[in-house]
């Protein structure tokens, strides 16, 4: 029988798919298809309101989160895609930390890091300015762990060939926008800076605490402010609570690990007594007699400071017995920390008046200090006599074990019932 080569050829005909894992079975549908091209085009057409649940989830997964932030600011709601902007930009979340929102954390992290690597000189204020309007009402807290001087190219060299002062970022044109704003923690720093180490790199300037001080001034929904380790001394401290002296929400002040001297706690003894802060932490400065005199001053006139402390100054036992004769006055400090103040005995036995007639103290720390055994058996004395202070720390101080011991237990007891009270 014949064969017709036409027809084997046909017979043998195969069609060889580029993708060889191609079936007719997988074509997309065509609902697939029209959101894919949105997301393809979001940024030019961000359509995501309209579509029901699940196919806004889809488009949500999909999106890149490289997008600008003008787009998505305003279009897209907290949840999943700001998840993965986040965990893709900086990895391990706290999430606790922001209020349980994926949205809030990527804004405040990234108003951060363009604060922190803004270069004075360089960098347009209107890239900061403009992010606002995007990010305002999710920024509650900020916390600025750096800020760059201007680059040394840019100064004009003075005399001996020394170089001005070095200013850094302006506050003063961000705060009084942020309208939600509660939270600001600052270090006037560089990280890393290696072997271009200055030591003008980890200071303050005066035009500095100025513009900050304008700044906090103009932010009328700031609860909390912390300047540490950033060099501050006196006259910084001075520019900056004149600043605060009206702020009609400001009620923690946080100024620890600076260079504050008697001065700067005058200042911010002054400051006591006419505003409303709640706290005033002052660790590891070099405050000594006479900032704590003052200090001590402003806690007989003062009606809303609930917490203070000295943790690591100088105020020894003048500065000490102030403060214990000022307590005699004051029914509002609930927790006073004065360790490693290089207070003795005579300030013990002052502090002993205070525990036998003030009913307001709930904490005293008064550890790192050489009270010795006669300060030990005075307030051994005078605990007797309280029920209110359910928190002494006398570590480091040595006193003596019995009187340790007989201390403890009477604030133990004083715990306790005040666990019941509240119950």
């Amino acid at each position: 029988m014949a064969t017709n080569p036409v027809m084997d050829r046909m017979r043998m005909r195969r069609i060889i798919a580029e993708d060889p894992t191609w079936s007719l079975d997988l074509i997309p549908a065509l609902s697939t298809l029209c959101l894919q091209s949105i997301v393809t085009n979001f940024e030019r057409n961000p359509v995501l309101e309209d579509l029901p649940v699940n196919q806004r989830t889809f488009v949500l997964d999909q999106l890149s989160p490289a997008l600008p932030l003008r787009v998505t600011a305003n279009y897209i709601a907290d949840g999943v895609y700001w998840k993965r902007c986040c965990q893709l930009r900086w990895g391990v979340c706290d999430l606790a930390a922001y209020g349980h929102s994926w949205k809030r954390m990527y804004m405040e992290k990234h108003l951060e890091h363009m604060i922190e690597h803004f270069v004075p000189g360089l960098t347009d204020p209107k890239n900061i300015v403009s992010l606002v309007p995007l990010c305002n009402s999710y920024i509650s807290r900020l916390e600025i762990t750096q800020l760059l001087p201007p680059v040394k190219e840019q100064l004009r060299k003075g005399r001996n060939n020394a170089f001005p002062q070095i200013d850094h970022f302006d506050f003063r044109i961000l705060l009084a926008k942020l309208t939600s704003l509660e939270e600001l923690d600052i270090t006037y720093r560089v990280k890393q800076c290696g072997m271009n180490f200055e030591w003008s790199m980890f200071e303050v300037t005066n035009r500095d605490c100025e513009y900050l001080a304008e700044a906090v001034e103009s932010c009328k929904t700031l609860k909390f402010l912390r300047l540490s380790n950033s060099h501050l001394r006196d006259e910084h401290c001075r520019t900056l609570v004149k600043q605060l002296y009206n702020h009609p929400t400001l009620i923690h002040l946080d100024l620890s690990y600076n260079l504050i001297a008697d001065v700067g706690g005058k200042a911010v003894g002054k400051l006591l007594t006419r505003c409303k802060l709640e706290t005033v932490t002052l660790i590891y400065n070099n405050i000594g007699e006479r900032g704590a005199e003052v200090l001590a001053t402003a806690l007989t006139k003062n009606t809303t400071l609930l917490s203070l402390n000295l943790r690591l100054n100088q105020i020894k036992d003048v500065g000490g017995q102030a403060i214990c004769e000022a307590l005699l006055r004051n029914n509002v400090l609930l927790h006073l920390h004065l360790g490693a103040n290089q207070l003795t005995w005579i300030t013990a036995e002052a502090l002993a008046k205070v525990l036998k007639h003030n009913q307001t103290l709930k904490s005293i720390n008064l550890s790192c200090n050489k009270l010795g055994p006669e300060g030990g058996r005075v307030l051994q004395e005078a605990i007797a006599e309280n029920t209110t202070l359910t928190e002494f720390d006398l570590s480091k101080t040595d006193i003596d074990q019995e009187s340790a011991d007989f201390i403890e237990q009477v604030v133990s007891s004083n715990r306790l019932a005040d666990k019941k009270k509240q119950s």
